[in-house]
């Protein structure tokens, strides 16, 4: 009875159908891409050593207790004692691990680093590999995709993608920027890089070019887990084995367990998330076909009462109903699995010729078992109400074909006002107990209180969503009765949905809980990104080159003032390759004390000037916490050219204040430091900087401390407060007025500002001479100030997406609606009603599903940022929610659709015979 049901109203039964099937294909397609996203053994196996046995490198100190973990060798360490602390022992790896091997072992160094390519354009630094990848043995880790491999030692190959960004073709030169120029003999494909992503493949005699790390091959040499443990307590030398990793052992201590490594453990994460959205999803789908079967469920009652009559029971009538949504639900869910297939062979077969990496196409059956039981579980449930209502029908007043008007029950709204209000106390009782929690210390941090009333700001409005429905018809009712005197369309279409909230309720829920979850993000997204536009430290100014100068790798972490010049020197050239038409030197105070091994060692000479910060806005190490945001207060002086403080700090001097600053005023950008228009100055002995006797303009100073210094100075430097964002630079002078202070200089950084902001193709020019210049006395660093992330990235997006859940679902509601109105239409029509007026009651129909969903949906919506604001301390504000985006869209979103509705015209009457209400 129900398969032939279903085939009568065939048309419900594709909407609930196509319900169901779109969200199942999209949970498909996500668990087949997130799967073929990760390798199985046999894959890593094959691009990691092709058709090699292991490779090995050296990776700790030997002869220490190093591990590795089984078939992660970068996942390793050193013997943890009982409280779980790894120390880490000195020494160095070995530079050669060849020899722990037997005498003869067939052995293939190879190294993987960056490589600097020359172009027309100037250069391009690549991925790059040196040795003998194009050896046949590598099998599936390196593949020959076209061309020869290559003979002669000036011989190379690319990989395809790099022809094509390089301009160049097979029997071309490779010429590295500096550095030999190669023959292009071939295209090579690298297994453990994306299809669309350029690399180069040298010699092994570039290794000198490449730098980077070096594995060495082993051909024919078989590695047991024994071996590997071997090599790395007599080594520190790491392995992966292709014995090892296709068939690994028990492995676990205090910092990992061979579960973490597992592949199916790398995807439940991803699946936690997956079932939070099909949760939401499987509401509103339940809400929508709910719907759709109340309208079929009371077109199918005749019928049913027919069954009633001839001795079926009001069990077997549910059973009728619940079974045609156990058959839509698994119909849904197997057209939706084989959609989601499609869809992720279609995104896999795109994706992987560009720059996504995917191991193959992996179909994880097992979830999409569970899947396909969760689309029959929403199917079920979508009818469980309307045949519940189905089996309390009478069957006599069904055949008869009358039908009573319902009116709300009363314990609903009751029911309903409850859950609203305990909703939205829950919400606001758990953010004041987190904010109450997080500013004491009386729980640990790795207390459950700690994190338990976090979930209860996000689980009230949950509560009160629940309470939303269950107050559903009586709202219908109340709008309703409100409606009744705007007009005839207004007071037919709100007694129509009163009348029918079966149907009504459902659809305006399901709205609801779209733009709750809309609103929701809407908000919280935006409070957050406000208070990372507070807190944005700026490099320099927005669209600004900044270009920092680093230790090099050989220094013992401080530059000297020789290296500073030279990378100085190298970063003023960066500046002007780039296009700058203005660059400029900032400098900093050097501390030299520390070279020094004691403090009686000190010269007395060396001294230290800082800018000293008020008593009131140290902070208690006891009670608070310090974030200096990438300044640094106990060297806070930076020294700035009069001209150069445009193009430093992004600010514009009137010429008074210009030339008060070349006369010895301060420029500040922090006013914590300013105490009466000016700022304090102290120079204390290099001897006294060592032994910490000098403020650190962060802490108050606790009882145990050394007492503060007497400076050997004092001064107080009048302060032109400037309105600057958080920036390197806190306080400027002019070079004249550090000389004046016996400030010891050196360059910091470089800041430039171009016509136009850099392209992508300069920003990889400036990383390209960026690494070439580096090296042992300095590194540089060039970026570009983007500022702080824009709304409109994730905003649009995110709009489009509610907008079009909403549409969607008020379709469904609207179409319903029409639907089950054709009766009405036709009763309207027969006592003269115009079209016009049957376009109002479409209208107002809309108007009201569409409006009281939304509305709710945005009331409960903006709970949970409220919440989080008060939780966070005044770190998330209130005032940044765009309530003006949120009231457009309660408005602007139901008007549209409403006059969408309106727009389309009804259909002609159809004749039909009208049974009086009882």
């Amino acid at each position: 009875m129900a398969q032939r049901q279903l085939r009568r109203a065939w048309v419900s039964s594709l909407l609930v159908t196509t319900l169901v099937a779109l969200p199942i294909a999209g949970m498909t397609g996500f668990l087949i891409i997130t799967a073929s996203a990760i390798a199985t053994p046999e894959e890593r196996t094959a691009a990691e050593l092709g058709d090699m046995e292991a490779w090995i490198a050296p990776s700790g100190v030997p002869g220490e207790g190093f591990w590795q973990v089984p078939t992660e060798p970068e996942w390793n360490g050193y013997p943890i004692d009982a409280d779980g602390v790894m120390t880490m022992p000195d020494g160095e790896p070995l530079d050669d691990p060849t020899g722990l091997l037997a005498a003869g072992t067939e052995i293939l160094p190879i190294s993987k680093g960056m490589v600097s390519v020359a172009t027309d354009d100037g250069s391009v630094v690549l991925p790059a590999w040196a040795g003998t990848t194009w050896d046949p043995r590598f099998g599936e880790a390196f593949v020959l995709v076209a061309g020869d491999r290559p003979v002669a030692t000036r011989d190379a190959m690319v990989t395809t993608a790099a022809l094509e960004r390089l301009g160049l073709e097979i029997g071309d030169t490779l010429r590295l920027s500096g550095g030999p120029s190669f023959t292009v003999t071939g295209t090579l494909d690298a297994a453990t890089i994306a299809d669309g992503a350029a690399a180069v493949f040298l010699p092994e005699h570039a290794r000198g070019a490449v730098g980077g790390t070096q594995k060495w091959y082993l051909p024919e040499l078989r590695l047991s887990w024994a071996d590997v443990q071997r090599l790395n307590d007599d080594g520190g030398v790491v392995a992966y084995s292709r014995t090892v990793a296709l068939d690994p052992p028990e492995f676990s201590n205090r910092y990992y367990s061979s579960a973490s490594t597992d592949r199916w453990a790398k995807m439940w994460p991803l699946v936690l998330m997956l079932s939070v959205a099909a949760l939401f999803a499987g509401y509103v789908v339940v809400m929508l076909a709910g719907a759709a079967f109340a309208v079929a469920a009371r077109r199918q009652q005749r019928a049913l009462a027919v069954a009633a009559s001839v001795g079926a029971n009001r069990r077997d009538l549910s059973r009728v109903v619940l079974l045609q949504g156990t058959a839509l639900g698994l119909v849904g869910g197997v057209v939706g699995i084989a959609g989601g297939i499609g869809i992720a062979a279609l995104v896999i077969a795109l994706g992987s010729s560009g720059t996504t990496m995917f191991w193959g196409f992996h179909v994880p059956w097992e979830l999409l078992a569970v899947v396909l039981v969760f689309a029959v579980i929403v199917g079920t449930v979508s009818a469980w109400m309307p045949a519940r209502t189905v089996g309390r029908t009478d069957a006599i007043r069904a055949l008869r074909g009358a039908r009573r008007p319902q009116r709300p029950v009363v314990a609903r709204p009751i029911w309903g006002s409850v859950l609203i209000v305990s909703g939205v106390a829950i919400t606001l009782l758990c953010a004041f107990a987190v904010a109450a929690i997080n500013a004491t210390n009386f729980f640990g941090y790795d207390s459950l209180m700690r994190y338990l009333p976090a979930y209860g700001i996000v689980v009230g409005p949950i509560v009160a969503q629940f309470g939303i429905l269950l107050s559903g018809r009586w709202l219908l009712w109340t709008a309703s009765r409100g409606l009744s005197r705007t007009g005839m369309a207004a007071k037919l279409a709100s007694r129509d949905a009163a009348a029918n909230a079966s149907r009504t309720v459902p659809a305006f829920a399901a709205i609801a809980a779209t733009v709750f979850i809309g609103v929701f993000a809407l908000s919280q997204s935006s409070m957050q990104t406000a208070q990372t536009a507070r807190l944005w430290y700026y490099d320099a100014p927005p669209g600004s080159i900044a270009i920092p100068i680093w230790p090099g790798s050989s220094s013992s972490g401080v530059l000297d003032a020789e290296d500073a010049e030279a990378g100085t020197a190298a970063a003023l050239q960066i500046a002007h390759d780039a296009g700058a038409d203005r660059a400029a030197v900032v400098s900093r105070q050097l501390s030299t004390v520390w070279a020094y091994p004691s403090a009686d060692e000190v010269p007395d000479d060396v001294t230290f000037t800082i800018a000293l910060l008020g008593e009131q806005h140290l902070l208690d190490p006891d009670v608070q916490d310090s974030s200096t945001f990438g300044q640094d207060p106990s060297n806070p002086i930076s020294v700035v050219a009069a001209e150069d403080v445009a193009v430093v700090m992004g600010v514009e001097l009137t010429a008074s204040a210009l030339a008060a600053y070349r006369d010895g005023a301060a420029l500040v950008a922090d006013d914590r430091f300013v105490s009466d228009g000016a700022i304090d100055i102290a120079t204390f002995a290099g001897t006294d900087v060592y032994e910490g006797r000098v403020p650190d303009n962060i802490w108050e100073r606790r009882p145990d401390a050394p007492i503060v210094a007497e400076p050997q100075r004092t001064e107080r430097l009048e302060a032109i407060v400037v309105d600057a964002p958080l920036q390197p630079v806190a306080i400027a002078v002019a070079p004249s007025t550090g000389e004046r202070l016996d400030m010891v200089l050196m360059p910091e950084r470089v800041v430039a500002t171009t016509p136009a902001p850099p392209t992508w193709a300069e920003r990889d020019r400036m990383q390209a001479q960026a690494e070439l210049l580096s090296g042992a006395s300095f590194t540089l660093a060039p970026g570009v100030e983007e500022g702080p992330p824009s709304d409109a990235a994730w905003m649009v997006p995110l709009l489009a997406v509610v907008a079009v859940l909403v549409l969607g679902a008020s379709a469904v509601a609207l179409g319903l609606a029409r639907f089950e109105r054709r009766p009405d239409d036709a009763t309207i029509a027969a006592v003269g009603g115009t079209r016009s007026l049957r376009r109002g009651i479409g209208f107002w129909q809309g108007l009201i599903i569409a409006g009281l969903g939304t509305l709710a949906g945005a009331a409960v919506g903006v709970l949970p940022p409220i919440g989080f604001s008060i939780q966070s301390g005044g770190a998330q504000q209130v005032s940044d929610i765009p309530w003006w985006l949120i009231a457009t869209l309660v408005v602007a979103l139901p008007l549209a659709i409403a006059v969408t509705n309106w727009l389309v015209p009804p259909r002609n009457p159809d004749l039909t015979r009208r049974t009086a209400i009882t």
